[in-house]
């Protein structure tokens, strides 16, 4: 008698789930129709929309192109040889309309050997502020803008090596 019962218990379920299955298998061809019904019905808008998604694409790409820097910088580094005479004679009159002081002088013939303003500083045991102003004051003394004016400055006069 148990045994008639599991049987109609299987049985029950065996038909709900394949009642299960048949609903989900029409469920599924309706909604792969409803699909090919909306692609077809829209394949235009489909198409148009693609194509404006690609235009768009398109053009981003070709606005950054256009508007990339037409220029490039380019740093070169060169050497310049600078013959020293053989025969160098400080000029004293042209140091004296100068007028500059000792540690100015000094300042400038450290500049002249290419020592950078740290490098001054750490050879004259002076802070780098300090050197920074007699820097300044050196280049309005000689009326140049920067270390380079200086040195060249500095060499036509003769009143460094």
């Amino acid at each position: 008698m148990v045994d008639s019962r599991k049987l109609k218990v299987d049985n029950g379920i065996k038909h709900i789930l394949l009642y299960a299955l048949a609903i989900a298998t029409f469920i599924f061809i309706l909604k792969w129709i409803q699909w090919k019904f909306l692609i077809v019905e829209n394949a235009i808008h489909i198409y148009v929309g693609l194509i404006a998604i690609l235009f768009t694409i398109l053009g981003m790409w070709f606005t950054t192109q256009l508007l990339k820097p037409k220029t490039q910088t380019v740093f070169v580094e060169k050497h310049i040889i600078i013959q020293e005479p053989e025969n160098f004679c400080l000029n004293q009159t042209a140091l004296k309309k100068l007028n500059l002081t000792n540690r100015e002088y000094q300042v400038l013939t450290l500049i002249v050997k290419g020592l950078s303003n740290a490098e001054v500083a750490n050879e004259l045991f002076l802070s780098l502020s300090t050197i920074k102003s007699h820097a300044s004051s050196l280049y309005v003394k000689m009326n140049v803008k920067n270390r380079y004016q200086a040195m060249i400055k500095a060499k036509k006069m003769n009143i460094v090596k």
